[in-house]
């Protein structure tokens, strides 16, 4: 009796020992992994008075766009960026750096690592996670519109982004357009986002064909692996920008155009049959060209010429 009572505390202590581990391990490979740690809101003090001018070096209109994952790095130079020359960004940037001298238009590509890891490969792919990715983008966006109107007032925003860049685009001007963001939202002239993970088929303005779904981030909401936080929906949309704020999304585009509320059984069944849409589909990286309206216009194209006219028709603030 008593040699298989400790038998049986052996196999008790070997078990608990074992869940032990495996929660260590759970817990480790979240802090690995990384949490989402973006701005929170930080309202932008009023000035006591509008200036009259701003420095001579200010550009009248600053661009700012913000590549998909893979498509930037780390230290790229946001004026050439050369970590993916084949970024869907650079379709909309260099002809607009190409049509505008900097005083007119800088057009300035923000900087991030853009990664999107797999959190069950092993060994580990090396990459970054999709949180510290998408928290180091947005805190490098935030903090350059926070500089630039720190020292140029007047200047007047034009801002985009693409796929994991749409997501931080978004969410950035979501806060300008909560008036808890970097700029006045008074000083953005509109905002395009080209498949947004955050869509929520309400806020903003489609272009194109409307799909039927939503963004993977609502599909998913609630979803929290290894260094991915589903985020859900925008709470107040785009606020004061809902009307400045362009969104395009093809239609079978499992990042923007994926079924809603996917984790919910009653769903499953709904959402099933759409799971053959995303097989083997590469819509996601056909943005160059995938056509928006009857004239021909892709995607990128229609970006470029919406920023276009807003810089063209965007006031001269006066120098000092």
């Amino acid at each position: 009796m008593g040699a298989r009572k400790q038998r049986r505390r052996g196999r008790t202590f070997v078990i608990v020992g074992t869940l032990l581990l495996l929660v260590l391990v759970l817990v480790f490979w979240y802090v690995l992994a990384g949490r989402l740690d973006l701005p929170g809101p930080a309202p932008t003090p009023p000035s006591p008075e509008e200036p009259q001018a701003q420095p001579a070096s200010c550009p009248d209109v600053q661009v700012v766009a913000v590549p998909g994952t893979w498509e930037s790095a780390r230290g790229d130079d946001p004026y050439n960026p050369t970590a993916n020359p084949a970024s869907l960004m650079l379709n909309v940037t260099r002809p607009l750096q190409d049509r505008f001298d900097a005083q007119r238009a800088d057009v300035y590509t923000v900087p991030y690592v853009a990664q999107f890891s797999n959190p069950v490969a092993l060994p580990p792919d090396g990459q970054q996670s999709y949180n510290n990715s998408r928290s180091e983008g947005t805190a490098a966006m935030t903090q350059f519109l926070a500089d630039r109107h720190a020292e140029c007032p007047l200047t007047t925003y034009v801002l985009t982004g693409f796929s994991q860049g749409a997501v931080i685009t978004g969410d950035v001007a979501a806060q300008i357009g909560a008036g808890n963001g970097p700029v006045p939202a008074d000083r953005v002239l509109g905002v395009a986002l080209i498949a947004d993970g955050r869509r929520d088929g309400v806020s903003g303005i489609p272009v194109g064909p409307v799909p039927i779904g939503v963004g993977a981030e609502l599909s998913l909401a609630g979803l929290r692996l290894p260094g991915i936080t589903m985020t859900g929906a925008r709470e107040g949309g785009f606020g004061e920008l809902n009307d400045r704020t362009w969104q395009i999304c093809a239609p079978s585009d499992s990042i923007c155009d994926a079924p809603a509320d996917a984790l919910n059984p009653t769903n499953w069944a709904s959402a099933a049959p759409r799971l053959l849409e995303y097989f083997n589909n590469p819509i996601h990286a056909m943005y160059n060209t995938y056509v928006v309206d009857d004239a021909g216009t892709t995607a990128t194209q229609w970006v470029t010429q919406w920023a276009r006219e807003k810089i063209e028709t965007a006031p001269y603030p006066p120098e000092e």
